[in-house]
């Protein structure tokens, strides 16, 4: 609002009731456009959070259709991984609109919140451990400042946290003792390795081979990953790791070979998987042979076998 200087007037009373109408005007002009603002924001967390739905109803729908005709290619798997990245996506940005219309909202007096609508979550597992940290209560009344409290009960809220993961080198010592009679040497055996020579213990060459085939992690990747937490292990380490504990693991694998080719009836199929060569992608092959008697009324524990190959030849 613009005011020349003849339409001021020249009453210091006036003078200050125009201020305050001004002021007033001013103050209006600001809240319509914080609750404009607001407004916006909640469309767009409504939007978002629409989005995320039909994301969801998609890939619900997906499912079942493979769950009733079954699995008709690769391409459906691939496309399944890419729905459940996409949701991944549109949940975390629906639920950063949320937060974003909930503060524009906090700001506002005539706008009420937002609330998206989200799914009941879970009871956290019984068998993670439990850690108390109790919080002491008052010692004195808040409202009247009186000692004589005594304990109603307690509310407990429940946090899911989760340690990082820990390196640390563990040292064998072996004292030496010498014989005062003989004077002979006597020493505790070496500790068992899993590996002769071996540096790693075994729990790190169980994280090394579930990485690598459980979790399709590269030994580069890995490598890298262990650099940036301090513990740098090149790649032909862990390579050697691999091939050393696949020596070691091959006589279960030669029994679970003898059981699975034993059975009367045996399933085999093979799929194709992505290999990595230079300037192009291969396709090799993955053979899995499947014994279970379990339909047919038989008493042997199921189980599967898989071979590798880089191609279709082998």
């Amino acid at each position: 609002m613009v005011i020349s200087d003849r339409a001021l007037p020249n009453d210091i009373e006036a003078l200050k009731r125009l201020v305050v109408a001004g002021g007033v005007e001013l103050a209006e002009v600001h809240a319509d456009l914080a609750t404009t603002r607001a407004d916006l924001i909640q469309s767009q967390s409504r939007e978002s959070n629409a989005e995320a739905l039909i994301a969801h109803l998609r890939l619900t729908i997906e499912k079942m259709r493979r769950e009733v005709y079954g699995q008709r290619s690769e391409r459906s798997a691939r496309l399944l991984d890419q729905m459940e990245l996409e949701l991944e996506e549109l949940e975390a940005a629906a639920s950063e609109d949320e937060l974003a219309a909930e503060r524009a909202a906090a700001k506002g007096t005539t706008v009420s919140s937002f609330t998206r609508k989200k799914p009941s979550r879970k009871p956290f597992p019984e068998h993670l451990p439990r850690e108390r940290i109790v919080v002491p209560g008052p010692t004195a009344c808040a409202c009247c400042g009186s000692t004589r409290l005594a304990k109603l009960g307690e509310d407990i809220t429940e946090t899911l946290e989760v340690v990082p993961r820990q390196w640390k080198v563990l040292q064998y010592v072996r004292e030496k003792f010498t014989c005062r009679a003989c004077e002979k040497i006597s020493q505790a055996p070496a500790p068992f390795h899993v590996l002769p020579r071996g540096f790693a213990g075994p729990s790190l060459l169980a994280m090394i081979l579930f990485e690598k085939y459980g979790q399709h992690q590269p030994l580069n990747r890995q490598a890298e990953r262990y650099a940036r937490e301090g513990v740098p292990l090149s790649l032909s380490t862990l390579a050697d790791g691999v091939g050393a504990c696949s020596a070691v693991l091959s006589p279960l694998f030669e029994r679970l070979q003898a059981h699975v080719l034993a059975a009367e009836r045996l399933h085999g199929d093979d799929t194709t998987v992505p290999v990595l060569a230079k300037g192009k992608t291969d396709t090799g092959r993955s053979w899995v042979y499947v014994r279970d008697d379990r339909p047919f009324g038989g008493l042997d524990p199921p189980a599967a076998l898989f071979f590798y190959s880089r191609d279709r030849s082998g």
